[in-house]
């Protein structure tokens, strides 16, 4: 299922999830200029690589706890960029609202670095580096699932070699995709770490922070139901 657009309007502009999306497109750009060569060594410099903490001097880079942050900002092309700039827009701009624009960058940015210490912990000696957005994105999710679980996401939803365009719940939406990151996490947990691909695990400690943050941290009177 591809998001398209949400029905909850927002009350304020959201400059934060602009700024992080136009960030987001500049540093592509810059990935963009570089040689294939360079663009690995990025990767390897900026990106999370796990054996780094142990053994800096085997995969040299930025001190691992920066990467945590730095990674976040780093996308393996077009379509993974995209992919998570669209989900960003979709839910980003109702979070930032709730939480407000200085909150919700700092939501954003925690999520993004609990997200790839939750991948961390399951590929704790792994060489590949781990790049993207996606595991902040799944925090703001999280949030989303808590905070509007009532909204109508209008999504592309494939049949075999047909689609069509429903409006399904939130709730049933963030539920389903939640549950397909943990079948997909579980049934690749016994080659975490040896081959590249999606960090399910990323996007699953990412969709818990935000779900525990606005569950149990944020005051009642910030939850809409609708």
């Amino acid at each position: 299922m591809i998001p398209l657009r949400d029905n909850i309007p927002s009350r304020r502009y959201p400059i934060v999830t602009v700024l992080l999306i136009s960030l987001n497109f500049l540093v592509f750009l810059y990935e963009s200029s570089l040689s294939r060569e360079q663009l690995i060594r990025l990767f390897y410099v900026a990106g999370v690589v796990p054996i780094r903490l142990f053994h800096p001097d085997v995969v040299p880079g930025l001190p691992f706890p920066l990467t945590l942050l730095t990674s976040i900002f780093l996308h393996g092309g077009w379509l993974h960029l995209l992919g998570n700039m669209l989900f960003l827009w979709i839910f980003g701009d109702n979070v930032e609202d709730r939480l407000g624009h200085l909150k919700f960058l700092l939501f954003y940015l925690a999520g993004g670095v609990i997200a790839n210490i939750v991948q961390f912990i399951i590929t704790p000696f792994s060489k590949i580096p781990v790049v993207g957005a996606s595991g902040a994105i799944s925090a703001v999710m999280g949030a989303y699932f808590v905070l509007f679980p009532f909204a109508r996401i209008a999504s592309v939803v494939f049949f075999f070699l047909f689609f069509t365009i429903m409006e399904i719940p939130a709730f049933v939406y963030l539920f389903f995709w939640f549950s397909w990151q943990v079948l997909e996490g579980l049934l690749l947990l016994p080659f975490a770490g040896d081959v590249g691909g999606v960090a399910f695990w990323a996007h699953i400690g990412g969709f818990i922070y935000g779900y525990l943050v606005a569950r149990y941290l944020l005051p009642r009177r910030w939850y809409f139901y609708r």
